[in-house]
């Protein structure tokens, strides 16, 4: 099929963006990628008035630290993620789960922000902002605003992103020396999980001082179970304790079932692949010296 009938526009700066974004709101859809968009466009299940193009926008693509952030621009590729070795040392997670994400071909033209905004509950990178306790940040002509990852996600599909409202970067604590792992299961390599995990660890004096896990493909957004990090803070990693949270995440979790899943083999999988997970990345974490802090933040 093709598309039905739209303007275009190709802002080349963030004020031209969100001008067009405030005259069109809902009639206006953003195009970074195009991996989901296209194809909704041409089975005209999305019909705008007319497409914002930010691929003129260079000021939207950048990797930058700051105040033990990682700032990354919204229309920075997901292959330029996966290639830097500033994300790979000081957002492991991040560097760890993009790899995930679809094909080479798919992580050349995709986008840190528009996988973000998009929102699909089966994608990765949503699941890597709830791990590390990202803050995402929108631009309106109303300003500037900042939502966590937890607030950002709603629903399938659905964020906090207002009509007039453009995503233009992601900040990530950087955790260095926590330990972290990604894994998932999907049907083919590059398929969307069926479930998936995202851990992270800080350990001191050989106890856990910190976890955070956040799931994909088992709910309508990345889930976060906090009744299965509980168990392993302040004890000494062991094989029953990873048995212990793989049973709480299989008994808390709640996916929904489809031609490609049950809900009780997502809610198996997801427990096997954290204990798998939790072990991994507790085998990375490095302890800080006596004197210091660690790197990890939790955030709630």
């Amino acid at each position: 099929m093709k598309p039905a009938p739209f303007q275009y526009a190709a802002p080349e700066t963030v004020d031209e963006a969100v001008m067009l974004l405030s005259e069109y709101g809902r009639d206006g859809k953003i195009l970074a990628g195009g991996q989901s968009l296209v194809p909704l466009l041409a089975m005209r299940l999305a019909r705008p008035s007319v497409l914002i193009d930010l691929n003129r926008i260079a000021e939207l693509d950048y990797i930058r630290q700051t105040d033990g952030e990682v700032a990354i621009g919204a229309m920075t590729r997901q292959r330029t993620i996966e290639r830097s070795g500033e994300v790979r040392e000081h957002l492991p997670l991040w560097w760890e789960a993009v790899r995930y994400v679809g094909h080479p071909q798919i992580r050349n033209r995709g986008t840190v922000g528009g996988s973000l905004a998009h929102a699909d509950p089966s994608a990765e990178l949503p699941a890597a902002a709830a791990a590390t306790g990202a803050t995402l940040v929108t631009r309106s002509t109303r300003g500037e605003r900042t939502v966590s990852a937890e607030g950002f996600f709603l629903s399938y599909l659905a964020t906090a992103l207002e009509p007039d409202e453009l995503l233009v970067e992601v900040r990530i604590p950087a955790h260095a020396r926590a330990g972290t792992a990604f894994l998932e299961v999907a049907r083919r390599h590059g398929d969307y999980a069926l479930a998936g995990v995202a851990a992270m660890v800080t350990m001191r004096d050989g106890r856990c001082e910190a976890v955070r896990l956040a799931f994909t493909g088992v709910g309508p957004v990345p889930v976060r179970v906090a009744e299965a990090e509980e168990p392993l803070i302040g004890r000494r990693p062991e094989e029953s304790v990873y048995a212990e949270i793989a049973r709480i995440v299989a008994g808390r979790l709640d996916p929904d079932s489809d031609i490609h899943a049950s809900a009780a083999y997502r809610k198996d999988v997801a427990g096997v692949l954290t204990a798998r997970a939790l072990a991994l990345a507790v085998s990375r974490a490095q302890e800080p010296m006596a004197d210091s802090r660690s790197s990890m933040v939790d955030h709630g």
